[in-house]
């Protein structure tokens, strides 16, 4: 079963690793290192996150390193730009509601 990117993210320790390698990539223990878990228990992570394509192995000598999928990101943040557009609307019109509020109440 292919997982897609939402449920990838929806685990909080997932979005806990993809903040910490946006930063550099890292090593699958030098990753493990930041969490009160098992190593096996990240490394299902780490599985989990490639499979969905938001992180890419690359290995530098003996040693695997994680990076961010920037591209995959983007998905996620298209996805969300058409409810950034609703709220940001209903956001305006609450500051009209409550600058023509506090216009009523000046007069």
């Amino acid at each position: 079963m292919r997982r897609d990117i939402f449920q990838a993210i929806a685990d909080p320790t997932r979005r806990a690793i993809i903040a910490l390698i946006a930063i550099q990539a890292m090593t699958p223990n030098a990753i493990a290192e930041n969490f009160n878990t098992t190593r096996q228990a990240v490394s299902k992570h780490l599985r989990i996150l490639t499979e969905c394509e938001l992180i890419k192995q690359e290995h530098q000598g003996r040693e695997i390193y994680y990076s961010l999928e920037i591209e995959k990101m983007k998905d996620i943040d298209k996805w969300l730009a058409q409810f950034r557009a609703i709220w940001e609307t209903k956001f305006n019109q609450l500051d009209e509601l409550l600058e023509n509020m506090k216009q009523q109440s000046k007069k």
